[in-house]
Parts: C-alpha cells; structure tokens; sequence
C-alpha cells in the first residue's frame, strides 16, 4: 500500500519526528536549552492567534444564525457534555494514571471545536456548511476564554498548575490580546491570508511541532518518561477512541431526539465530536509552559487529534456516498 492512501498525514508525522528527536537529544529543546524555544514558541503562538485573528469570519456567524437547535446541541456538546466527561474522568484517574495525563484529558474535553475539519467534513458528508461554520467559528471565539478558565480551575485545585490569575494573565496577552489585534487589522489582510492559506496553514503547524517538541524535551529531562509510561500511553489511545466514539454516539441519538434534517445532523455531529490541535497546545503551553509534565497533559490532545481525523474523513465519505443521515 502507497504511504499517500495511508489515512496518516504530514502533519502527524512531523509530530512523531518530534517527539523522536526529543527522545534522542532532550537538552537541545529544552527550556533555557541552546535552540531557547521557550522564546521561539512564545513568539509563535503570539503570531498563530494574531493570524488567527485575521482569519477569522466573524461576519461569517450570520449565514448559519438560524438553526438554533444545531447551535444548542453543538456548543452544549463542546462545552457541557465534553467537560463532564473530562470532569470524571479526572476524578476517577486516582492513581492509574500520571497527574499530567489526567489533567490533558481534561485539556481535550475542555478544547473548542476545529473549524477546518469540521467544516470540511460537512461539506464533504453533503451537511449544512453554514451551520457548521456558525459553530466552528463560535466555538473557536468562546474557547479563548473558556478553556483556559476550565483548565486553569482544573489545574489549580489539582496541583499540577501554578498560580490560576497568573496562568489567566498568560493567556490574555499570549492568546486573547494577539487574536483582538488580528480581528482589528483583518480588513488590510483578511484577503491576503485567504489567497495564502497554505503558507498561513505551515505557520499553524510549525508552531504546534514546535510546541510538541519543547514540551517532550522538557519532559524527558525531567525524568517524566520511564519505562512504565509505555501503558499510560496505550491507555491514552483507548481512552482517546472510546471518548470519539461515546460522544458520537450520543450526538447521534440526540439529532434523531431532536428531529434534525440530515444537513443540520451531519453539521452536528461532526462540529460536535472534534477537538482543536491548534488552539489547545498553545494554550497548554501558554499555562503550563513551566511544567515538566507537558508532554502527558498534550498527548490525548495529539492522539485524539489523528482520531477524528481518521475516522471523522471515513463517516464522510460513508454519508456522501449513501446519503444517509448520521
């Protein structure tokens, strides 16, 4: 089989070939290290949500105001339902798993939704584009500020986090004040971004490569990674597909609950079940940049990430190709 039919791409690569290269030499990215990507990716992530910023459709919001039940679901989904699990989740970890991992399940459940994916997925499922841009777009602008709230909470009262106004603080300048500038020049470079997308989509992923590599240096180095971290990351992935496949479940059962047509279903189920890379790992790093259990509270983020991906693309192509509702 041609490594291009593989449902494997690029991007996830890359990851690995980070994490890799943090495992062979852990002092050259590390915090303070010779390559200072503590400056490197403070930086970058400053310019990701300024681009962001710039990119983001706000007027965009009108097309898809109309199907309420759709917003209620979806942003229900992102923010009540996915943060419960995350919630118990947590409290049942106790003991089996790292603090660090118990805290990034929390960060996955606690993430906006994507808006490429998703809305990408729709369109190719046969759903109703405007409906899930109106979420996509919703849910990036409410996760600004309500992950970093959830997950600062959650950070705080279970001791993996440092100061909660503190971590606030960090993200208000890293992340809230560069997407506002971006918002605000977007009428000189909304067009240019648009007709550049590839060269702004590098930038996205470099960052968070960039991100994955210092976080597992700093890991690494300090000794978070034994060999008895090899089933914590098999629980990781079970964790991370049984969670896809619970909530889409019950997105599932919901839209038929609610008597969806199939356009605003599909855009439901796919806005709903998927969870943002590039808006969840800067945060993390913007919060938890200090701490050497960076690397577990990223990883279901990462893992869950090439979930949806893969199975997400398939539910796609099943519904496009038999034109049957989720």
């Amino acid at each position: 089989m041609r490594l291009r039919r593989l449902p494997i791409d690029g991007f996830l690569l890359a990851i690995a070939a980070a994490i890799t290269l943090a495992a062979l030499a852990p002092g050259l990215g590390a915090r303070n290290g010779p390559l200072r990507l503590d400056i490197a990716t403070g930086a970058a992530i400053s310019l990701v949500f300024f681009l962001h910023g710039a990119g983001l459709p706000l007027e965009a919001l009108a097309l898809g105001v109309r199907a309420v039940r759709v917003h209620l679901l979806v942003q229900g989904t992102t923010w009540i339902l996915f943060p419960v699990i995350g919630a118990l989740l947590l409290a049942a970890a106790g003991t089996g798993l790292p603090a660090g991992l118990a805290v990034g399940f929390f960060l996955l459940c606690a993430v906006s939704s994507t808006i490429s994916s998703s809305v990408a997925m729709t369109a190719v499922a046969g759903g109703n584009v405007a409906a899930a841009l109106f979420n996509a777009t919703l849910s990036g602008v409410l996760g600004v500020v309500l992950t970093p709230l959830y997950v600062g909470l959650v950070a705080h009262t279970s001791g993996v986090g440092g100061s909660l106004a503190a971590g606030i603080g960090a993200v208000a300048l890293r992340v809230l004040l560069p997407l506002a500038l971006g918002q605000l020049a977007r009428p000189l470079l909304g067009r240019l971004l648009t007709r550049h997308r590839t060269l702004v989509s590098y930038v996205d992923r470099g960052s968070i490569v960039l991100i994955v590599y210092g976080a597992f240096c700093d890991s690494i180095l300090a000794g978070a990674w034994t060999r008895g971290s090899f089933g914590a990351v098999v629980t990781v992935m079970l964790l991370a597909i049984g969670l896809f496949a619970l909530v889409t479940l019950l997105l599932r059962r919901a839209t038929r609950l609610l008597g969806l047509e199939r356009g605003d279903a599909i855009a439901a189920l796919f806005c709903g079940s998927q969870k943002s890379l590039a808006n969840g790992l800067p945060i993390a790093r913007v919060m938890f940049g200090g701490s050497p259990t960076l690397g577990f509270i990223v990883l279901p983020l990462i893992v869950y990430h090439q979930v949806q991906l893969m199975v997400g693309a398939m539910l796609a192509r099943r519904h496009a190709r038999d034109g049957s509702p989720p």
